[in-house]
Order: C-alpha cells, then structure tokens, then sequence
C-alpha cells in the first residue's frame, strides 16, 4: 500500500520513489494470457492543493505475457511516464482521508489497468501457429515483404 500523510504535505510537496509489490498492488488481472509478476517502480511527487492533492511522476510495470497468436511468452513493459492524478477533497470523486493518510494505490492500480494491453502479441507481424508436415503447429511470422492476406481481399476473389 502506498500511503501518503496529509500533515507532511502542508509545508512542501513530497517526493516518493521505490517498488510497489504486485500483491500490495491487488492487481486483479481475469486475462489469462497477462500475468504482472515484477513489482511496480514509482517515482512520484505529490503537493497538497487548496481542493486537493496532485500526485505527478511516472510508473513502470513488466507483465509476463503470452501472444495470443502464437502462444509465445514475451515481456512488455507498461512505461506511464507522465502520469497525473488529481484527487479532490471534496464532491462525487472525493478521495478518502483515514488518520490524515491517503492511499494512492486505487488509482495507480486504476491506470496500470488501463494501460494492459487488450490482445498482447508477441510482434505485429506474428502469424499465429502454423502446421507443420507432421500436423502439429508451430509459431509463426509473416515473411518480410509479404503481407498478410485479409479476409476482404479473399472475399473480393470472388465472381459473382
């Protein structure tokens, strides 16, 4: 849990940097294919402002991926480097205040989940499993220069 104290922010802005376990995060990843097992890395600035708090800086997370393709494991990492957050005192959106303390794990959990990707593909140009002479699949990559037929294009072949 990343905490911030709201008495330390009344005489100047703070300045967080370090590691955010992916326990302590509560990921809640339902994408079988996604799997985040490194810590998240923070470096972040937060300031208390008349109607809130401002928390600036940049996140970074590697998730353990497989192609949806091609079934490969690969690695992408989510790099938010310009990250804001403004958390209000007061209204709908109101950040909760527990023993002067604000924790600011939501809404870096809010964005890092955002920021997955929807279908993780090991390269743009993967091909998928291909069959071998034997019958089983294999991965598989589009040949330089050749472009991967769509199945517009296979439709337009036709003479009707």
């Amino acid at each position: 849990m990343l905490t911030v104290n709201l008495h330390h922010l009344e005489a100047h802005e703070i300045h967080l940097e370090g590691e955010l376990s992916v326990r302590e995060l509560d990921l809640d990843v339902h994408d079988p294919m996604i799997h985040p097992g490194q810590p998240l890395r923070y470096d972040l600035n937060v300031e208390k402002l008349p109607d809130g708090i401002l928390v600036t800086g940049s996140l970074r997370l590697t998730l353990e991926c497989e192609c949806v393709r091609c079934l490969e494991p690969f690695r992408h990492e989510l790099n938010l480097a310009d990250w804001a957050c403004h958390l209000p005192f007061a209204g709908e959106d109101r950040v909760t205040v527990d023993n002067d303390c604000v924790d600011l794990t939501p809404y870096l959990r809010e964005d890092i989940l955002l920021e997955f990707p929807r279908h993780p593909l090991c390269k743009p140009d993967c091909r998928g499993l291909e069959k071998t002479s034997t019958g089983k699949a294999k991965p598989g990559r589009i040949p330089r220069g050749e472009i991967a037929s769509s199945p517009w294009a296979e439709l337009n072949k036709l003479k009707l």
